[in-house]
C-alpha cells in the first residue's frame, strides 16, 4: 500500500466534517427573521437548523436589506455576505445547533 492509499482511507474524527465532506450534507437555503432573532438554514437532507441571529453580532447589526444579499459558497458549505464582508460555514451552524440542542436537553432534564 502506498502513502496515497493511506490518505484516501483516512476518515475524519470530527463528526461535523464527516457529515459535510463524507456524507455530502449541504445548505440549500437560508431565511433570516431579524425581528424574531432567528436564522433558519435549510439542508439538502430536508432538515432545518434554527439559530439565533444574536449569536452573530455583525449580522444582528446589519440592515435587513444587507441580510438578504447572501449567497451560497463552496457548493453549500457556507454563506457569504459580500456587502458585509462576512462569511459563515455550514460546519459552524451545525456546531451551534448541536450546542443549542445539548443546552436545551440539559435544562429540561435537570429542571
Amino acid at each position: 500500500m502506498n502513502s496515497l492509499d493511506k490518505i484516501e482511507d483516512m476518515r475524519s474524527d470530527d463528526p461535523f466534517d464527516r457529515l459535510i465532506f463524507e456524507d455530502g450534507l449541504r445548505a440549500v437555503d437560508l431565511r433570516i427573521y431579524k425581528k424574531l432573532d432567528l436564522m433558519v438554514v435549510v439542508l439538502n437532507s430536508g432538515k432545518a437548523l434554527e439559530i439565533n441571529l444574536s449569536g452573530y453580532p455583525t449580522l444582528k447589526r446589519a440592515p435587513e436589506k444587507e441580510l438578504k444579499k447572501w449567497k451560497l459558497v463552496f457548493g453549500g458549505e457556507g454563506f457569504e455576505w459580500k456587502g458585509l464582508n462576512y462569511d459563515l460555514s455550514l460546519k459552524g451552524f451545525l456546531q451551534k445547533a448541536a450546542l443549542k440542542s445539548l443546552e436545551y436537553r440539559e435544562h429540561h432534564i435537570t429542571a
